[in-house]
């Protein structure tokens, strides 16, 4: 009698090592930091002690992120346009070869006769590139509609309005196409609170500036950029401004501002209204 005998082999697979979650990104630190802009990135409505100037935006976000004094830089000046931003203070910039720029600017175009989306769109898109090209995180702003803010008749309310809708617009599609951040002031909770806004009703207060501030630093986390210090909004450093020095602002700044801009504004106020008119008419 012959036994017939079947050997089987069984294969063993080991078990697979367990599965560990990965690493959480560390963020990155930022060194430099440069601000670009109008009046409203050179600090106004945050005045400092004594005859110390403006702090504003700039010097919060710089504090939030641990940039020593040597690797801030703001080349920004008051009635800047989006093309100064390019022409101006854009070589500065790049020289400064920053980890980070903020750039706050294009509310000063919509109040120009030649008022250009496009060329604000090909002016910021030079200094997105310019930046990037030095290894910069570029956030740019989106803006809020400033007629809930400064008041104005309905007919120049509407005017602004429609100016700040292609202004905004020009940023959108140069956000999307560069693929950056950036930072919408429609959406800053209680971005049309009046302590936001300083007297003249055009620029942030020092609750105003704190704001932006938080907002900007908020898309750096996001970016993943490390906040060590995150911004506080309660109120210190600066000086709440007089009743005296409020009325001296407005006789000596804020009205000729106004004046001079109105004058500019109000051709292109004067075609909306006749727009409005017209299709009352209809």
């Amino acid at each position: 009698m012959v036994a017939t005998v079947t050997v089987i082999s069984v294969e063993v697979t080991p078990s697979p090592e367990p599965l560990l979650p990965p690493a959480p990104a560390v963020p990155r630190s930022a060194r430099r930091l440069v601000v670009l802009g109008d009046s409203t990135a050179v600090g106004l409505g945050d005045p400092l002690p004594g005859r110390g100037g403006w702090r504003g935006v700039g010097p919060l976000v710089a504090d939030a992120l641990g940039v020593e004094p040597d690797g801030y830089l703001n080349p920004s000046f008051t009635g800047a346009r989006m093309g100064c931003v390019r022409t101006k203070q854009l070589p500065e910039a790049v020289a400064h070869r920053p980890d980070v720029a903020l750039v706050v600017a294009g509310m000063n175009d919509t109040l120009r006769p030649d008022f250009s989306a496009e060329k604000i769109a090909a002016d910021l898109t030079e200094v997105i590139r310019s930046l990037a090209a030095v290894g910069t995180v570029v956030i740019p702003v989106r803006y809020h509609d400033h007629g809930k803010v400064f008041r104005l008749p309905q007919s120049l309310r509407r005017a602004l309005s429609e100016r700040v809708a292609e202004l905004n617009a020009a940023i959108d599609g140069v956000v999307e196409r560069e693929g950056v951040p950036c930072l919408d002031l429609e959406l800053l909770p209680g971005a049309y609170d009046l302590t936001a806004w300083s007297v003249d009703r055009l620029h942030p207060s020092e609750l105003g500036h704190r704001m932006l501030a938080t907002g900007f630093t908020e898309r750096l986390a996001e970016a993943g950029f490390a906040v060590p210090r995150p911004v506080s909004l309660t109120c210190s450093g600066g000086v709440e401004p007089s009743t005296a020095g409020h009325v001296g602002w407005l006789v000596l700044k804020g009205i000729p501002w106004v004046w001079r801009r109105g004058r500019e504004f109000v051709p292109y106020a004067a075609v909306i209204m006749w727009q409005a008119f017209r299709e009352r008419l209809r």
